[in-house]
């Protein structure tokens, strides 16, 4: 299969090795006073280690190659401990590689003997959460996907009937595979990035949140194309020239994945859009509104 890998220039390479250890998945070593890649199968080609070459000799090309395998490089990463597994691990969820992830952690899950580290603790680390936050992740429960019941209290009504409380939605298509960043309507707007289950979760969606704002939603753990949302977004940012982005997720692990999108198509624009991340309870609670 044709994928992104990387290319070592030799001409340019003075076999120093600070390469080595920043490559998370084991794919370099210095041979004949080289950096070699030994394996296509371990290189992700996401290119941690470009940046921490001193003489640019690293750089990624798109060649034929043999698919990254995850599996293989974390029966190979767990014997280097807890410290570089979480580093693997990270890497993976800064670049959205989802899939990996969960593959790298049902590795480990299944393979308790191999870890002198505790799954839990690394879990955490990853995740930056609270560890009741991401215990499912690490177990084979997410917990974006747990049952829970929201009682409501006795004699409990809405403040209004919901006759009486208007769309705020000036805009139609929302998801963002279907949304043309050219259209007038995103033109200078305030943006309201929403996570799916966001809208179904917050009572005052509509009046607080969406009023004023063109929206887009999506799910960074179900949508296919991550690739084409970043795009997407980055021509939000730079043709449309939207004014401030706000970005609303679920508390889940998985649902930070959004903020992740948003990050990577500002760091491809040349204009340095506001952004706001709001982060919603299960229970439509508002847990942080803030600028990053």
């Amino acid at each position: 299969m044709k994928r992104e890998i990387i290319k070592i220039d030799e001409a340019l390479c003075n076999g120093c090795g600070v390469c080595v250890p920043n490559c998370h998945e084991g794919a370099l070593q210095i041979i004949d006073g080289k950096a070699r890649l030994i394996s296509d199968l371990m290189c992700d080609g996401l290119g941690a280690c470009i940046g921490h070459c001193p003489e640019g000799a690293i750089t990624i090309e798109k060649r034929e190659a043999e698919p990254y395998n995850e599996t293989t490089v974390m029966a190979e990463m767990v014997k280097k401990g807890k410290n570089t597994v979480i580093a693997h691990l990270k890497h993976m969820l800064e670049h959205n590689e989802t899939a990996f992830l969960k593959e790298g952690i049902d590795y480990m899950k299944n393979n308790p003997k191999e870890l002198t580290f505790d799954l839990g603790e690394v879990v955490d680390e990853v995740y930056g959460n609270k560890p009741e936050t991401n215990a499912g992740c690490a177990t084979g429960g997410c917990p974006g996907s747990k049952p829970q019941s929201f009682a409501k209290p006795q004699g409990f009504q809405m403040a209004a009937p919901a006759s009486e409380q208007p769309s705020q939605l000036g805009h139609w298509p929302v998801q963002l595979h279907l949304i043309n960043p050219a259209a007038p309507f995103f033109k200078n707007a305030d943006l309201l990035i929403a996570a799916d289950c966001s809208a179904f979760s917050v009572g005052d969606f509509h009046s607080k949140w969406l009023k004023n704002k063109s929206l887009v939603i999506a799910c960074p753990k179900l949508d296919s194309g991550i690739e084409t949302y970043i795009n997407k977004i980055a021509m939000l940012i730079e043709e449309a020239k939207v004014n401030t982005i706000t970005v609303m997720i679920m508390e889940v692990p998985c649902c930070g994945g959004l903020l992740r999108i948003v990050n990577e198509a500002r760091q491809m624009t040349s204009r340095n859009v506001p952004v706001k991340a709001v982060v919603i309870s299960t229970k439509g609670e508002v847990l942080k509104d803030e600028w990053v």
